[in-house]
């Protein structure tokens, strides 16, 4: 066990090591003083849902000195960490994309006779390597089961329920205290939905003295927002969504192939092409014309093709995903996947000057550096500190320690990276050297040293430096 990097909604996440393979895992930890232990339980859950795609694989589970574990397959950054990452808000035709996958994740559940009842960004998370355009559903620690599987009997509908799940996203009918069923994990993931289109939901931001409180006003806010209010501005299919979830009684299956032919349909008539480029995909620019070229992926597994543009890294795209690391934003890379040397993790600034000396023969386009814009011309000048803009504090906080500008590089192998380039030190074993007379690089002058920026933490989403 390493170090944490997330919370469930019992438990603490480690990232570990299985000694045996020498992979990177995902470990939950729950005290075995704790009183109400709830670990077991989701450790059986996981193993009656084993097989669906988009659930993560358990390795392992049992008690260990003070703690009962449960060791699950690393996955990526959840979806709640990317709306950060891209400024708070989705396209629709990212949204169209995860909504086809996170209906279908909920249906699996559903058809094993549970419900997961806290249906939220934090809990869908994406994969890594090869199933990095996978969306997985985690934590199954508020589940239950709906009805037996044998008999088919559903439970019974039931009232003065307290408030199970996360208020944001939870249903109206689970704000009147009514029993949960599969209706309620679709309203939910349809005020997720919402969320990714719109930025945010009208009854976010409530102040109140207590919990109690609060939830009241959550729950009188959702109740007095019609449907058509929330879905302004948007294609009606997500109003259509809604009016579907809220016209289910308690025991009735929903209609989940209607829910994806609705955003299907949507899809096509858009003319969108389901090609998995997500927002947080960056698209890599062509040097010799500045134009875009096909899009890659920040996380891939396998060694990069240094001479296609369609699957190296941009000097960007490492150094916004190598700064500031998120908790959650644990990726299963090592150094050995490019070069066979001893595994390290990739936010290792070896990693990051290696993948990006990738590319030092390309050129980029400058970026504005006017307020919400992104980097600017100068090497380092960073994300626009202030709060409220597109790429500010509240996108993530992250700066970026980007080579910007027109810049070219040199490989002399065995020189290591440079510092008079401002290059990432502690890597001589990298054997290449930026040019320090075009661009800069990335330097410390610049405050964009590796590791040394607080990154804050924003709408539940824990960030460390």
């Amino acid at each position: 066990m390493r170090r944490k990097i997330g919370s469930g909604s019992f438990g603490e996440i480690y990232l570990g090591t299985n000694i045996q393979t020498n992979e990177d895992v995902g470990m939950k930890l729950e005290s075995v003083r704790t009183r109400h232990p709830q670990l077991m339980y989701e450790a059986k859950l996981y193993k009656i849902l084993q097989g669906g795609t988009g659930i993560p694989c358990i390795r392992w589970f049992g008690v260990e000195g003070d703690y009962n574990v449960l060791v699950l397959d690393l996955l990526g950054p959840s979806l709640e960490d990317l709306f950060n990452y891209c400024s708070r808000k989705f396209s629709l035709k990212t949204v169209l994309m995860l909504a086809e996958q996170l209906l279908t994740r909920v249906e699996y559940v559903h058809t094993k006779c549970f419900i997961h009842r806290d249906i939220k960004p934090d809990n869908f998370l994406m994969g890594l390597g090869k199933k990095s355009n996978t969306v997985f559903l985690i934590d199954f620690g508020l589940a239950k089961k709906y009805r037996d599987l044998l008999g088919g009997i559903h439970i019974p509908y039931r009232e003065n329920k307290n408030l199970t799940g996360t208020a944001r996203y939870a249903s109206i009918n689970t704000h009147l205290g009514i029993e949960q069923s599969r209706r309620d994990d679709l309203e939910s993931l349809g005020y997720v939905l919402m969320y990714f289109l719109r930025g945010s939901l009208p009854w976010q931001g409530l102040k109140a003295g207590t919990k109690k409180q609060k939830y009241d006003k959550i729950s009188d806010k959702k109740m007095s927002t019609p449907i058509n209010v929330l879905c302004k501005n948007f294609p009606s299919e997500f109003e259509s969504y809604f009016r579907h979830c809220r016209s289910l009684k308690f025991d009735e299956k929903p209609d989940y192939t209607y829910l994806r032919q609705l955003f299907r349909a949507l899809f096509i008539r858009e003319g969108f092409q389901f090609d998995y480029a997500f927002d947080w995909v960056a698209p890599v620019i062509d040097g010799t014309n500045g134009s875009h070229c096909t899009w890659t992926q920040l996380w891939k597994s396998g060694e990069p093709n240094y001479g296609s543009s369609g699957s190296s890294w941009t000097a960007a795209q490492l150094c916004r995903t190598g700064r500031g690391e998120w908790e959650s934003f644990t990726l299963g890379l090592s150094r050995s996947d490019y070069i066979g040397t001893p595994a390290v993790p990739w936010w290792d600034p070896t990693v990051v000057a290696l993948l990006a000396a990738a590319i030092v023969r390309r050129r980029y386009d400058k970026l504005d550096s006017t307020s919400g814009t992104g980097v600017g011309p100068r090497s380092g000048t960073g994300m626009d500190p202030q709060e409220g803009t597109e790429v500010g504090r509240t996108s993530g906080g992250l700066e970026w320690a980007a080579q910007v500008g027109d810049w070219s590089g040199t490989q002399k192998w065995g020189t290591g990276v440079g510092r008079r380039s401002g290059g990432l030190e502690g890597a001589p074993e990298v054997g290449l050297e930026w040019d320090a007379e075009v661009g800069s690089g990335v330097g410390p002058t610049s405050g964009t040293s590796f590791g040394g920026s607080q990154v804050s933490d924003i709408e539940g989403s824990k960030m460390i430096q």
